[in-house]
């Protein structure tokens, strides 16, 4: 009976390092083309939330690294990408996080011109309930493109609200605290960026691999 138990056991033993062996090797040729994929996607979101006529840098590469976990919703690092016509900065593309969504965080990425305008916001990653909060996607709802032309001042800045709470901007039917999440991460990532833009601009905290 011993025996059987150790044959059983070593023919698992070897048969989870064949598993793992092909899961490893799988992972390393396919390494390139993730990665490819994820910068073709990023560059999508970017020309999404920053006008791609306005500026003439390679924007997917011209990133620094910022952290601010009150303004920008985490404790390590987020990505700031610096578009820039003819070297002259125009926009900053900076990631973001709300941590109070209803199924925890909402990365998301804000465009902001060199003027405080917002030119555009994108989600990155959610778990919201689908059908639901999940109109914060802009392939479900359209809602995201409501932040772009807007400012942050001292006088509007009480109308950075969903409309339940007194501000400007809808809410879903059902769902409340998704886009009131949402809101309040823009409005903190448009106060951060029109504190420290220069401080961004000039950073050396450069991303991986630039």
């Amino acid at each position: 009976m011993t025996k059987v138990i150790s044959k059983n056991g070593l023919i698992l033993a070897v048969f989870a390092l064949i598993v793992t062996a092909i899961v490893a090797l799988t992972q390393q040729l396919t390494k390139d083309a993730i990665n490819k994929q994820e910068q073709r996607y990023l560059l999508t979101l970017l020309e999404q939330v920053v006008d791609p006529k306005t500026y003439n840098n390679d924007l997917a590469n011209q990133c620094v690294l910022v952290t601010s976990q009150d303004m920008l919703g985490r404790a390590t690092p987020q990505r700031a990408f610096i578009a820039r016509k003819d070297n002259t900065p125009v926009a900053i593309a900076i990631e973001t996080t709300a941590p109070n969504g209803y199924s925890g965080n909402i990365d998301i990425i804000v465009g902001i011109t060199t003027e405080g305008v917002v030119s555009g916001v994108r989600t990155l990653r959610h778990q919201e309930t689908p059908g639901l909060g999940d109109k914060i996607e802009i392939t479900k709802s359209s809602w995201m493109d409501s932040f772009k032309g807007w400012l942050l001042t001292d006088k509007n800045e009480s109308q950075w609200r969903v409309k339940k709470d007194g501000g400007e901007f809808d809410q879903f039917t059902g769902a409340t605290i998704t886009p009131r999440a949402v809101v309040e991460a823009t409005r903190k990532a448009l106060a951060f960026v029109n504190k420290e833009q220069r401080a961004i601009i000039e950073s050396t905290q450069r991303c991986g691999g630039q």
